[in-house]
C-alpha cells in the first residue's frame, strides 16, 4: 500500500509539470502567430509622406538628440535612452541589448528613430548603424517558437510518461515510463539550446526548427530504445535481486547457510 502512494506521488507531479508545460506551449504557438503577423504588418506599412500627428500605421523618420544614454552593462537593467525632439519633447526608448548602438551613444548625438504606430522601434547613429528598440516588432517570434517547441515537447513527453506509469503497473513500465519522461526534459532542454544558438550566431528563424527537428528525432528514438530496453528487463534495477541468481545443486550447502550442514 505503501509503495503505491509512493509511486503516485511522483506521478501526480510529473502530471501537473506536464500539463503547465502544454499550456505554456500553447501560449506560445498563439503568440508566434500575432508576433509574425505584426512583423508582417510592419514590413508592408508605407513610408508617411508627412509628420504623422497621431498614431498611424505608417513609418516615419525622425530626427532625435540624444540627451542622455546607459547601457547598463553588467546590471539586470534594460539599455535605455532619452531623445529629445526638436521642440524639446523627450522620449524614453529601452532597448533589448547594449549594442552595437546605446552603447556608443553620448549627450549631444544626433540620432534617426523609426517611428510606427506611435513608439520608436529603430535608432539609427550617424553613421548608419541601426538597433532594434524593447517596441519593435522583430525578434519576437524566434523567442516564442523556442518556448513552443520547448513547452510542447516537454510537456507531450512527460505527459505520455506520467500516464504511462500511472495506469499501467510494475517496475520494467515504471523504468521506462521514467525513459520517455526525461527524454522529455532534454528535448525541452534541446529547444532552449538552439534558441540561444540562433539569437548569438543571429541565424534566421527557420533555423530553429531545422536544427532542433533532427536532434529531437534522436532523442525520440534515443527514448524507444531505452524505453524497450526497461520492458525486457536489461536496465539496471529492473530485474529481481533473485531473478537470476544462480540455484545451488542439491546436496551443496546455499549462500547463508550454516557451514557443515547439508540441504535434505
Amino acid at each position: 500500500m505503501g509503495s503505491a502512494e509512493e509511486r503516485k506521488s511522483p506521478t501526480g507531479l510529473w502530471l501537473l509539470v506536464a500539463v503547465v508545460a502544454l499550456v505554456i506551449g500553447v501560449v506560445m504557438v498563439f503568440q508566434t502567430r500575432g508576433a509574425l503577423e505584426r512583423e508582417r504588418e510592419f514590413r508592408a506599412a508605407p513610408r508617411c509622406v508627412s509628420a504623422p500627428l497621431k498614431v498611424s500605421d505608417c513609418r516615419w523618420d525622425q530626427r532625435f538628440t540624444v540627451r542622455s544614454a546607459d547601457a547598463h552593462s553588467g546590471k539586470r537593467e534594460s539599455p535605455e535612452a532619452d531623445l529629445l525632439l526638436p521642440s524639446g519633447e523627450q522620449w524614453h526608448v529601452t532597448f533589448r541589448r547594449t549594442g552595437p548602438v546605446v552603447s556608443q551613444l553620448e549627450p549631444d548625438d544626433k540620432v534617426v528613430g523609426l517611428i510606427w504606430r506611435g513608439q520608436v522601434i529603430e535608432v539609427r547613429n550617424a553613421a548608419g548603424t541601426w538597433q532594434k528598440t524593447s517596441d519593435g516588432p522583430l525578434e519576437w517570434p524566434e523567442d516564442r517558437l523556442g518556448g513552443a517547441l520547448a513547452g510542447l515537447s516537454f510537456g507531450l513527453m512527460a505527459l505520455a510518461g506520467a500516464l504511462w506509469s500511472l495506469f499501467v503497473p510494475g517496475p520494467r513500465h515504471a523504468s521506462a515510463a521514467r525513459t520517455v519522461r526525461w527524454h522529455g526534459v532534454a528535448m525541452g532542454a534541446a529547444a532552449i539550446v538552439v534558441l540561444w544558438v540562433q539569437a548569438a550566431a543571429d541565424w534566421p528563424m527557420w533555423s530553429i526548427p531545422a536544427v532542433w527537428g533532427p536532434l529531437a528525432l534522436l532523442l525520440l528514438a534515443s527514448a524507444a530504445a531505452f524505453a524497450g530496453a526497461a520492458l525486457r528487463g536489461e536496465s539496471d534495477g529492473d530485474a529481481s535481486p533473485t531473478a537470476g541468481s544462480p540455484r545451488a545443486p542439491e546436496g551443496l550447502p546455499s549462500a547463508g547457510s550454516e557451514p557443515g550442514t547439508v540441504r535434505p
